[in-house]
């Protein structure tokens, strides 16, 4: 846990990426960035591009990971070969191999800024034009991101650098990336910033562990926001238990899903839950994507990690772990005022949807550990 550290909360993505452009300006150093999406053809994309450019000839070095499976449609075959001659290091990981690499289920799911070992972004937007509403797909995009300035963020230097050296296949001399700063946050009494990252070769599953944890030790309240909802049943337990006991659960949902099949299984888990008394809101403006969970005004956790399968089982993530930092006090009132955009969804909802969408739902139940 680090405490010289202070951290900025941003409630949607349009903020956080002017942040990240704006930081990214002021970069002397070197630059790390690490994104599931990057749409090349987008604006966003562009006017980070140019800043990058433009880094690189003041002499900053440049780094960027990106997953092949998350921007197989976003980027082209020529994607990193255009990024090196403009002298910026690129890899990509895990290119997809049909048939012939076993780890096409294991994606790099992380959103990593690092800037000059002092400034670290995290949070659920990637690079396209959707997270900030410029190119409008499903209703008003809801997103999230954190900024941390200070000591923590040599954590997310070395999640970088580890991955990295494997993608490289390079050692790295993390010294010289994650060394003392000169940084000195004055407020020594706002709490505590933990970044963590999760892998899908741990032994023990530390987002999920994370999350069941602050649901569990909940007592007056715990809001979470997340675009997919595919329980197991030791999280489903948990979550019914903590609303059982007293505990104000709220859930915010899309009400507009950027992928039906995951929306239709979200829902076939509503009735076990708004029967335990917990309260799910859909978001009618449109989609949401942030994956945040906060409680009792002491603790919470923003980053890459959805509450589904695929997120705490099978994909590299990462997030920032606060506990009594004064962001969270942000991130309340982000909840509340995402809450007044939403439906209260009923059990009645869930009936009234067509007997059709409920059997496919069910049906998509086998194939949850894939979603």
């Amino acid at each position: 846990p680090y405490a010289n550290t202070e951290a900025k909360y941003y409630p949607l993505g349009d903020d956080a990426v002017s942040a990240i452009i704006e930081q990214l300006r002021n970069a002397r150093k070197f630059i790390f960035m690490e994104f599931f999406i990057i749409n090349e053809k987008s604006s966003v994309w562009q006017e980070i591009f140019r800043v990058l450019r433009s880094k690189v000839k003041e002499g900053v070095e440049v780094r960027l990971l990106y997953d092949s499976m998350g921007s197989m449609t976003t980027t082209s075959a020529h994607f990193c070969d255009n990024l090196r001659s403009a002298g910026i290091n690129c890899y990509c990981f895990s290119p997809l191999k049909p048939f012939l690499s076993t780890y096409q289920n294991n994606r790099d799911h992380r959103k990593i800024v690092v800037i000059d070992g002092i400034t670290a972004f995290t949070g659920g937007i990637n690079l396209a034009d959707e997270y900030v509403n410029k190119r409008k797909l499903y209703g008003h995009w809801k997103d999230n991101a954190i900024m941390i300035k200070g000591d923590a963020v040599k954590s997310f230097g070395i999640m970088f650098l580890r991955m990295w050296s494997v993608v490289s296949r390079s050692n790295e001399n993390y010294e010289k990336y994650v060394g003392e700063t000169d940084y000195e946050h004055r407020n020594f009494d706002d709490g505590h910033i933990i970044p963590f990252d999760d892998n899908p070769f741990r032994s023990d599953r530390l987002g999920k562990t994370l999350y069941t944890d602050i649901i569990n030790s909940s007592r007056d309240y715990v809001y979470i926001m997340t675009p997919y909802l595919v329980l197991d049943e030791s999280m489903r337990e948990s979550i019914k238990y903590a609303a059982k006991r007293g505990v104000d659960v709220r859930i915010i949902m899309p009400h507009i899903p950027d992928k039906w099949y995951a929306f239709a299984l979200a829902r076939t888990y509503y009735p076990e839950l708004i029967e335990a008394g917990v309260n799910i809101h859909e978001y009618t403006h449109g989609f949401v994507h942030s994956k945040t969970i906060v409680s009792d005004g002491i603790k919470a956790v923003v980053g890459t990690i959805n509450f589904d399968y695929r997120s705490l089982y099978l994909n590299y993530e990462c997030a920032v772990y606060l506990y009594a930092n004064s962001a969270i006090t942000d991130i309340e009132e982000d909840f509340r005022q995402t809450i007044e955009r939403c439906k209260l969804f009923t059990e009645n909802d869930y009936y009234a949807t067509s007997l059709y969408k409920r059997f496919i739902g069910r049906i998509l139940r086998i194939f949850a550990p894939q979603m």
